[in-house]
C-alpha cells in the first residue's frame, strides 16, 4: 500500500460540490503542488481536519478553481495514512482535470472501495464496520441507514469480539496448563466454562435470527401480484407506486412479462412483481409470460392474489386461491370495489382486503394487513444482521460450538472440545477480519463505489 491513490468521491453527475480524495505517503505533497492557500501557508503546515480556502491550479500555474482543502495525517485519519481532500465546484470536467493533474504527479486511480479497504488493513476499521460503509451508502430506508450506522460504530463487531475473547480465554487457559505443568496455574476444568459456551451460543443465535429481518430490510420482500388476466393486477401495482408503471387496458393479457419495482409499504420494503395473467393460452409470447409468472410465484415471500370482485368467481380464481393457501404468506385482494360487486365473500382462511385502485379505497387496509403478516419486533440499531457472508460465518461458529457442547456432554477429553472451540474462533475471526483470507477481503470490497 505504498502508492498514493486518488479518486473522485462524489460521482460523475453535476453537483454543487465535488470532492477529490487522496490517501498515501505523498497525498499532502501532491495537494501542496496544486493547491495554494490564500493565507500563504502551505497545506503541509495546516492543522489536521481544518478547511483551508485557496486557489487550485494545474502544474503550469493556470487557475482551475477557487476551493477548499483539508488534510489528515497518519495514523489519525480514515485510512490510517496521510490523506487530503479537495472540495471543488461540482463540474465533472473540472474534477477529471484535477484527477489528471494528480495522476501526472504520481498518484494512481483508486480501485473500488480502496480507501475503506486501506482503513481495514491499517486497523482503523474492523471488517463488519467496513462492510457497513457500503450498506450505509446503499440504504433505501431510514431503518436500513440507522442499522448500518450502528454497525459502523461497532454494534455487531463489538459483540463478536467479546465472544471471541471469551472463547480465547478458554483456549489459552487449556494451553497454559498443558504447556507449563510446573507453573502454579489453576487446573483446567471444562465444567467451569459451561456458561461461557452457553452465552456464546445464545448471543450468536440471536444475531442469526435477525438475519431474516435484515434480508427484508436490505433487499426487500419478493411479492408476486398474481391473478387471472384483467383482474386488476397492473392497476394495483400502479396504485401502490403512485404512478403508471404498468400498461393498463381492458384487453386481457396486456402484461406479457413480469415487471418488478421496489416500494416502501408500512414497515416493509416490497419488491413488487406484476405478473402476466395466469391462464391457458396458445399464444407463444403470452405463454412465456405465464411461465415467468409461475416462477415468480414459486420464489416469492408474499403472494398478493387479485380477484375481480365485479365478476363471478371462476375456476381459475379458485385454483389460484388454493395455490395461495399453500404459500408461506398470502393476501387475497378483491379488486374493483368501485364497480357493482358480485364476489363479496370467499371460502378461505387467508386475509381478504377489498380495494379500489381508482378511488384508493382499501389501500391503507392492505398495508396494515401486510404489516400484520410480518411483525418486526424492535431491535437496537446496528444489531440486525444484513450480510450473507457474516450469517454464514456465524452458522459455522454455532456448528462448532454445538459440537463442543456435545463433546462436553458425553465426557470427551478437553482437547476434543478445544479443537471445536478454536474452529468457532476461526469462523468468528472471519467476521471481524482477524483471520479473513485475502481473496475474501478483495471480494468484499469489490462491491464498493470508487472513492469510498
Amino acid at each position: 500500500m505504498s502508492s498514493t491513490i486518488a479518486a473522485i468521491a462524489t460521482g460523475a453527475q453535476i453537483s454543487a460540490i465535488g470532492i477529490v480524495r487522496l490517501s498515501g505517503e505523498h497525498a499532502i505533497e501532491y495537494v501542496d503542488t496544486l493547491f495554494h492557500p490564500l493565507s500563504g501557508r502551505p497545506m503541509r503546515e495546516a492543522p489536521d481536519r481544518q478547511l483551508v480556502y485557496g486557489r487550485l491550479c494545474d502544474r503550469k500555474g493556470e487557475l482551475l478553481d477557487l476551493c477548499l482543502c483539508t488534510v489528515s495525517r497518519a495514523p489519525h485519519s480514515y485510512t490510517g495514512e496521510d490523506t487530503a481532500e479537495l472540495q471543488c465546484h461540482g463540474s465533472p470536467v473540472l474534477l477529471r482535470l484535477v484527477l489528471e493533474e494528480l495522476f501526472a504527479l504520481g498518484a494512481r486511480q483508486a480501485g473500488p472501495g480502496e480507501f475503506t479497504k486501506r482503513a481495514f488493513l491499517n486497523g482503523c476499521l474492523e471488517l463488519t464496520a467496513a462492510e457497513a460503509v457500503a450498506d450505509l451508502i446503499d440504504a433505501e430506508s431510514a431503518e436500513a441507514a440507522r442499522n448500518a450506522a450502528g454497525q459502523l460504530s461497532g454494534a455487531i463487531g463489538g459483540k463478536i469480539e467479546a465472544i471471541y475473547r471469551a472463547l480465547m480465554d478458554v483456549s489459552s487457559h487449556y494451553h497454559a496448563v498443558l504447556d507449563y505443568p510446573d507453573e502454579d496455574i489453576e487446573d483446567f476444568e471444562l465444567r467451569s466454562y459451561v456458561s461461557t459456551f452457553s452465552s456464546a451460543e445464545e448471543q450468536l443465535n440471536a444475531l442469526l435470527r435477525s438475519f431474516a429481518r435484515g434480508k427484508l430490510m436490505q433487499s426487500g420482500l419478493p411479492s408476486a401480484i398474481i391473478g387471472r388476466p384483467n383482474a386488476g393486477k397492473s392497476s394495483l401495482l400502479n396504485a401502490l407506486l403512485g404512478y403508471d408503471r404498468a400498461i393498463v387496458t381492458a384487453v386481457p393479457g396486456t402484461t406479457r412479462d413480469t415487471i418488478e419495482e421496489k416500494l416502501r409499504l408500512g414497515k416493509l420494503t416490497l419488491r413488487l412483481i406484476d405478473t402476466a395473467g395466469l391462464r391457458d393460452t396458445t399464444d407463444e409470447v403470452e405463454q412465456l409470460g405465464v411461465d415467468r409468472s409461475r416462477a415468480a410465484m414459486d420464489t416469492a415471500g408474499l403472494l398478493l392474489l387479485v380477484i375481480d370482485s365485479s365478476e363471478p368467481l371462476t375456476d381459475e380464481d379458485r385454483a389460484l386461491l388454493r395455490r395461495a393457501e399453500q404459500a408461506d404468506k398470502a393476501v387475497v385482494i378483491l379488486s374493483k370495489s368501485d364497480l357493482a360487486p358480485v364476489t363479496t365473500a370467499l371460502d378461505t382462511t387467508l386475509p381478504v382486503v377489498t380495494v379500489s385502485t381508482r378511488t384508493g379505497e382499501g389501500l391503507d387496509a392492505l398495508e396494515q394487513t401486510i404489516d400484520a403478516l410480518f411483525p418486526l419486533p424492535p431491535l437496537p440499531a446496528g444489531e440486525i444482521l444484513t450480510n450473507a457472508r457474516q450469517a454464514e460465518a456465524i452458522r459455522r461458529a454455532l456448528d462448532a460450538l454445538s459440537s463442543a457442547r456435545e463433546a462436553m456432554a458425553i465426557g470427551e477429553t478437553p482437547d476434543i472440545v478445544l479443537t471445536e472451540t478454536e474452529r468457532a474462533m476461526q469462523a468468528l475471526g472471519e467476521l471481524t477480519g482477524r483471520s479473513v483470507r485475502e481473496d475474501i477481503t478483495n471480494r468484499i470490497f469489490e462491491r464498493f463505489c470508487v472513492g469510498k
